[in-house]
């Protein structure tokens, strides 16, 4: 799995305990005086360059505040009114407007999604099972998400909402439509398409005339909107010294719109039922429901997510623990995040967004807060205190459990589990949170980790797959402590190869494959490894990516976990194309490393884009090394060029400098429209 979908996607909403309390001074203010600290711990321990929160209490705004500068350059500070992508918490906007059909009775939840959206056809016959109850609670079966050309700097292209329908028709599922729920982008851009459809305006304009508008929302846009764009909080990325252009995500109902807090926590009035005039109470409280029971489900109440419709959780811990429920919903672009917490019975909400980190550290913050706000509200009685942990006793293990050693996988590897005497290896897990270390038995079915905060346990689950299930705290110096409960790998069979077979797939295994399709000004450039494939292979047992391997060229998902982690499957599929090995994942096209020709070495060269529109890709040889390069460009087109370990290190799309030294043994990239030519000088 990608480093940037474990660091941005799996963390997206966790469970939050409150960090440890400690005896501090009285306070006139405890509640802003927490959200100060807090403030402070995330802007210099956690990569955050801004942030901004607020809290509403019955219609009244109580806490509002920022932290660091919306522009390091001019250390301008957050104000009320600087905007923020809000990611996956536009998911609830689509989550409402949807409602808002059904309450006029112009949809049924649980009729197909084909009743609306007509031109909806997977290649799959089950999609006719689909319903928008589905798309809402995450349980379609839909394989994920397509990413490509979604998040564009100052570009507002709609060619991934354009084309969904259209790539759809060729895919299958990963699932029996209801069978189970796991996060998937693709389900909300088809409920942005539903709207569409059913309302007979486009999405922006709907959002406008039924929300933005009656609520007051003058912050809350699109992309498509025209508004003051100087209003965004800038942003930044590790390595950049430029401030990043003004970040697109084209996924309107999927993760695209901008607000601020305090807009946010006016629209979670809708979303707690308060504006009936705009959403019914009974559809309100229906979002709120524990759709998660209706598929497959870790038994345990406390988990990372537990599904509304729309909502990642309906029951978010440590709320229940006080007898309050609590929604939340969390959001992440590449550079923006969010999180928002909604106590529906007590009327109170708290929005928190950022530039910069990651929407678990917003949630972290906005958790830690509104547990104070409780406190002195007289709410709750006492904030808990955080739970504390032993070292492992090692238990006699029945030895039928060895029979749990084997193979198992999730969306993107595979991991060996070897268990005996009692105790087994296993490596880092959650993205390297959970290091690598000896789990021994302590009873029940459960391993422990030496520091006794990770449990794992084995479960044979009602649709005949068993699973390895994590139940972990996660603590965060200053922040919080997370506790999360999950199946996080699928028990695999082995898929013998022919020899011949393994000497094909032998010569993909380590190799990288670089992307063609995407437009050249996409977020997803910022690092190669984000973008582009590396193939890892267990030929023993026939997998690639966790996908298994079914003949020569080709390796299709199998996974079916209910888990983060697992949320966007792929199927692999290989040809060649002028000598080059091309990788085509879910119609998505990457050339194979090796297929990618050197830069010209002369002073003078000239590269045009062909009229396919693909990126075209270069190697920069160790003889160029530190030559001055300088491009002048004849069209819309732009390039960017990375070190031998696939960092960035220029993009003509972030800084307009033409002239730059090349990296030894990295890459250059080129794209733009078909015809743009790139004329090249070469320093002696």
């Amino acid at each position: 799995m990608n480093k940037w979908m474990i660091g941005f996607l799996t963390l997206l909403l966790v469970l939050i305990m409150p960090a440890g309390q400690g005896n501090v001074q009285a306070s006139a203010n405890p509640v802003k005086d927490k959200a100060q600290t807090l403030a402070h711990t995330v802007i210099s321990d956690y990569g955050v360059t801004s942030l901004q929160y607020a809290i509403r209490d019955h219609g009244a705004i109580t806490l509002s505040d920022g932290a660091g500068a919306s522009n390091q350059e001019t250390g301008a500070p957050v104000t009320r009114e600087t905007m923020y992508g809000i990611g996956s918490v536009s998911k609830m906007v689509v989550a409402a407007a949807t409602m808002q059909l059904v309450d006029a009775k112009l949809v049924d939840l649980d009729q197909p999604l084909t009743t609306y959206v007509k031109d909806f056809q997977m290649a799959d016959k089950r999609y006719r099972q689909i319903t928008p109850r589905m798309l809402l609670n995450h349980s379609s079966g839909l394989y994920g998400s397509h990413y490509e050309n979604s998040m564009l700097f100052d570009d507002n292209d709609t060619q991934n909402h354009d084309e969904l329908l259209s790539k759809l028709r060729s895919e299958h599922l990963k699932s029996d439509p209801g069978a189970y729920s796991v996060y998937c982008n693709d389900g909300f851009t088809l409920l942005e398409i539903l709207v569409e459809r059913v309302s007979g305006v486009s999405y922006s304009d709907y959002l406008d005339q039924h929300f933005s508008k009656p609520l007051g929302l003058g912050s809350t846009k699109t992309p498509l909107d025209t508004f003051d764009r100087e209003k965004l909080a800038k942003t930044y990325f590790p390595g950049i010294d430029h401030v990043l252009p003004v970040e697109n995500a084209n996924v309107l109902g999927a993760g695209g719109i901008y607000s601020t807090a305090e807009e946010l926590t006016k629209f979670a009035e809708v979303l707690m039922g308060d504006r009936p005039e705009l959403l019914s109470k009974a559809a309100s409280k229906l979002m709120q429901a524990h759709e998660y029971r209706n598929g497959i489900w870790v038994e345990e109440e406390t988990n990372i997510f537990n599904y509304g419709l729309g909502w990642d959780a309906v029951e978010l811990a440590p709320f229940g623990e006080y007898g309050i429920t609590a929604l939340s919903k969390g959001g992440d672009t590449i550079v923006y995040h969010a999180g928002m917490i909604v106590l529906p019975e007590q009327h109170i909400s708290i929005a928190v967004l950022s530039s910069g980190g990651s929407s678990f550290y917003n949630s972290a913050f906005a958790a830690g807060v509104l547990l104070e706000y409780l406190d002195e509200k007289g709410l709750i009685d006492e904030i808990q205190p955080t739970p504390t942990f032993e070292a492992p006793v090692k238990m006699e293990m029945p030895k039928e459990l060895q029979a749990y050693s084997g193979l198992y996988g999730m969306v993107g590897e595979t991991m060996k589990v070897v268990i005996q005497q009692g105790q087994m290896e296993l490596a880092a897990q959650m993205g390297g949170l959970i290091p690598a270390q000896t789990y021994v038995y302590t009873g029940n079915g459960r391993f422990t980790s030496s520091d006794g905060t990770a449990n794992v346990s084995f479960v044979k689950e009602t649709n005949g797959k068993t699973y390895l299930k994590l139940d972990a705290y996660l603590n965060f110096p200053g922040l919080s402590q997370m506790h999360m409960v999950s199946y996080e790998y699928q028990k695999l069979e082995a898929q013998p190869l022919s020899q011949a077979m393994k000497e094909k797939w032998k010569t993909r295994d380590g190799k990288m494959y670089y992307a063609l399709d995407e437009k050249i000004n996409s977020l997803f450039f910022l690092a190669t490894s984000v973008l582009n494939k590396t193939i890892s292979l267990d030929l023993e047992y026939g997998y690639a990516n966790g996908a298994k391997i079914v003949d020569a060229n080709q390796a299709v998902n199998i996974m079916e976990i209910p888990n983060m982690n697992s949320r966007d499957a792929f199927d692999f599929k290989f040809s060649e194309l002028s000598g080059a090995e091309i990788l085509d994942v879910n119609g998505q096209t990457f050339i194979r490393e090796d297929g990618i020709p050197n830069l010209y070495a002369g002073a003078q060269s000239k590269i045009t884009i062909l009229p396919s529109g693909q990126a075209r890709w270069f190697n920069i040889q160790p003889s160029l090394a530190e030559r001055t390069m300088t491009v002048k460009t004849e069209g819309s087109g732009g390039f960017i060029v990375y070190d031998e370990q696939g960092l960035l290190v220029h993009s003509s799309i972030i800084s307009k400098q033409p002239s730059f030294k090349l990296p030894a043994g990295g890459k250059i990239v080129f794209g733009g429209q078909p015809g743009d030519v790139f004329r090249i000088h070469l320093s002696q």
